[in-house]
């Protein structure tokens, strides 16, 4: 009796995970700090979130439609972009600005570059640098219990002291997603402990962002000053972005050592413009520009070939 083989090519060994299924956790995940934004800045920060996150599953269905593509949107990944992109928007913008950046983000980041798995950069990112770039009057002005204040890392760059509590727990100035450091946290941790993300990026990331902040408390003449280290871990985006933006599949190395490099490279990025750049804030550019150097850094750190003779 003949037999025949199915010769199909790679990858021969399939995870029974789907893109809809890891878009759908990592939504789930984001839940813990999208309810407490809601919490802590009211009505209005629901309301940004639902229309940034249906302008990006609108513009994405009807981009694919108008070019006769396959229309995508029940595999999350619009949602999810959308869900990011409010996380990062002060709860006050108006609401055309969502809109905006659900247009840049879906249309201009990722589908004109070919859609889920061809974007070079973070969509939800991209988004939110664009309109901090075009719209800084509305992105850098934060209310908090009606009245407009700064947010805790502007302070502490100012020379001014800060509750770290209260930006671990959330009870400060921010954007929506960003001020709670415990949701962030919780919402990461079932990130790695279902496999969804990778422990090398977060872990280098924070960790080597940590480093440098004592090494300048040290040189400054602070000493360890343990509490300026908190308050940098805690304030900002920092969690957000190396739980749930930094560790993008698409966006992020696939080797292992591209991701120890890569998580290095932004704390790097994010220390220099912390401390000496104009801005308290500095995750989001240097996510980005860290995005823009993933292919030199998977070239450099790709796996040698079983076999393979070393170049002499």
């Amino acid at each position: 009796m003949e037999q025949t083989m199915k010769i199909s090519s790679s990858p021969h060994i399939r995870d029974k995970e789907t893109t809809t299924n890891i878009m759908g956790q990592v939504i789930v995940f984001l839940m813990p700090a999208t309810i407490f934004g809601v919490y802590n800045f009211g009505v209005r920060a629901l309301v940004t979130v639902l229309i940034t996150v249906i302008s990006c599953v609108i513009f994405e269905a009807g981009f694919q439609k108008l070019l006769g593509l396959k229309v995508t949107v029940k595999d999350l990944s619009a949602a999810l972009t959308g869900l990011l992109l409010a996380l990062n928007l002060p709860p006050e913008v108006p609401f055309w600005l969502p809109v905006l950046g659900s247009f840049f983000a879906i249309v201009v980041v990722k589908q004109l570059f070919g859609g889920l798995g061809q974007n070079f950069m973070n969509p939800a990112l991209g988004a939110r640098c664009f309109l901090l770039i075009s719209f800084t009057g509305h992105m850098t002005a934060f209310t908090y219990d009606a009245v407009t204040t700064a947010t805790p890392l502007a302070d502490l760059k100012a020379g001014e002291s800060v509750d770290v509590m209260s930006m671990f727990l959330g009870t400060t100035a921010g954007t929506i997603g960003e001020t709670s450091a415990l949701a962030l946290l919780i919402g990461g941790m079932f990130l790695l402990v279902r496999k969804i993300i990778n422990y090398r990026i977060p872990v280098f990331y924070i960790g080597s962002f940590a480093i440098l902040i004592l090494i300048y408390s040290l040189a400054s003449g602070r000493g360890l000053d343990f509490s300026f280290l908190m308050a940098h871990l805690f304030g900002g985006g920092l969690m957000l972005g190396a739980f749930f933006m930094a560790t993008d599949y698409v966006t992020s190395p696939i080797t292992p050592n591209g991701k120890v490099v890569f998580g290095i490279l932004l704390g790097l990025l994010t220390f220099l413009f912390r401390i000496f750049g104009g801005s308290a804030e500095g995750v989001s550019y240097a996510i980005i520009i860290s995005n823009l150097l993933v292919p030199l850094i998977e070239r450099v750190t790709v796996p040698k070939a079983f076999g393979k003779e070393a170049k002499k």
